[in-house]
């Protein structure tokens, strides 16, 4: 075979993997969903997907759909599900704007002020590693529910922010911490509150999600981009360019955050002002993103769940989007050459994001097809987009003014 040939075939192969190496299918009402307006996703332990939405509830397990509503579910008095939990025993906890609901596949039990909750109004429910239930109130009056199964306590002003909270994770001492949507987040150890605000490096301290990993790193969503404190609770860095933007935009506000078992960071990203929206992955290297241009089915991004295989499901205002399982190879590391270039997707269909490193950022980035002919030249930055949908099928070549060169596959 001569070096051509095998070139050739070597592409083909590595186009082919890479397609199937991941799969996006999309669910609306006409599929069986209960409604489009999708508010939330969660995962139960044998992976059947449930879905708030403001109509009520849709439970999937990857062919079957069963919806619950106000004509099937009498007990489900408010239908606008705002969150959904589900508990290591199996039950399945719902938050709305006038209390909670908790079904353990046969019974429904409803909680709201008049029965243990201080506020009825619930943007989130975590559960603590001892099976407590924190229902978080973004409210003025309330800051957050904690239920052990049998009773109720509270936590407010002055230990919590005036602002409420927004969601809770936990470490691995057991320690609580909560967002809050104006005041960045509190660190509660059983004793003392801690706060942590823009002042101790949180890029805004308009908190919106946090999630610890399995280092006790604290992933800090808020509605500038993400923060990171380490296990010492010292920071260590922003990220603010998860999800590429049209420039001059680059604001991220985090929606949710996410981690799949390879430890991989997930985060649900929506722009209001720019109706624009997506999902990001940081792999520990960096980040990579999908928006509708790669096939999820609406902008506003509400909600991000993982399966026990790293299926992502996504919540929309216009439904929900399934992905495949995305592999470890497929990263920002894996794109990464000697000439510090990151390119992703390759192969591309409609536009390709380039990274690069800050201390080797070149003048400009040109595209030229085979035979040797400009297509394309921009001015570089760390973070690029280039539109290449206008471009037919083939092998590309992607060229830095400092003479590095990346092959690009158009499919």
């Amino acid at each position: 075979m001569t070096m051509n040939k095998t070139f050739i075939l070597l592409i083909v192969l590595f186009q082919t993997s890479y397609l199937n190496a991941q799969n996006i299918i999309n669910y609306i009402e006409s599929d069986g969903l209960l409604s489009n307006s999708v508010n939330c996703v969660a995962v139960d332990a044998n992976d059947n997907i449930w879905f708030g939405t403001n109509k009520g509830l849709s439970k999937f397990d990857g062919s079957n759909w069963v919806n619950y509503n106000s004509s099937n579910t009498p007990e489900l008095i408010d239908t606008n599900i705002k969150t959904i939990t589900i508990a290591n025993n199996g039950a399945v906890w719902l938050g709305t704007d006038f209390g909670a609901y908790k079904f353990d596949g046969t019974t429904w039990t409803s909680y709201s002020d008049t029965n243990g909750l201080a506020y009825n109004q619930i943007h989130r429910i975590d559960e603590g590693p001892n099976g407590d239930l924190y229902f978080a109130h973004n409210s003025w009056s309330a800051g957050v529910s904690v239920f052990n199964g049998t009773t109720w306590s509270s936590y407010g002003a002055p230990d919590l922010p005036a602002s409420g909270v927004c969601a809770t994770s936990f470490d691995s001492q057991g320690d609580a911490w909560f967002a809050s949507p104006l005041h960045g987040i509190v660190h509660y150890n059983g004793s003392t509150f801690t706060p942590y605000t823009n002042s101790d490096g949180l890029v805004s301290n308009f908190g919106t999600d946090i999630l610890v990993d399995d280092s006790d790193n604290k992933w800090v969503g808020t509605g500038s981009g993400m923060s990171v404190l380490d296990a010492t609770n010292s920071f260590v860095t922003n990220h603010t360019k998860m999800l590429i933007l049209p420039n001059p935009d680059t604001l991220n506000p985090v929606v949710e955050i996410a981690k799949d078992s390879h430890n991989r960071i997930w985060t649900a990203i929506y722009v209001g002002y720019l109706t624009v929206g997506g999902i990001a992955m940081y792999d520990g290297t960096g980040w990579l993103d999908w928006d509708t241009n790669d096939g999820i089915v609406g902008d506003n991004v509400r909600g991000i769940a993982i399966d026990s295989q790293n299926n992502v499901w996504i919540a929309t205002s216009t439904g929900i989007t399934h992905m495949s399982s995305i592999p470890v190879s497929t990263s920002i590391k894996s794109h990464l050459n000697d000439s510090q270039i990151s390119v992703f997707p390759n192969p591309a269909t409609s536009s390709v994001y380039l990274v690069f490193e800050e201390s080797s950022i070149p003048e400009k980035i040109s595209l030229y097809n085979i035979m040797g002919e400009l297509l394309s030249e921009r001015l570089a930055e760390d973070h690029l987009e280039i539109n290449v949908s206008s471009f037919g099928r083939g092998l590309y070549l992607l060229r830095t003014s400092d003479g590095r060169t990346q092959k690009l596959i158009l499919h």
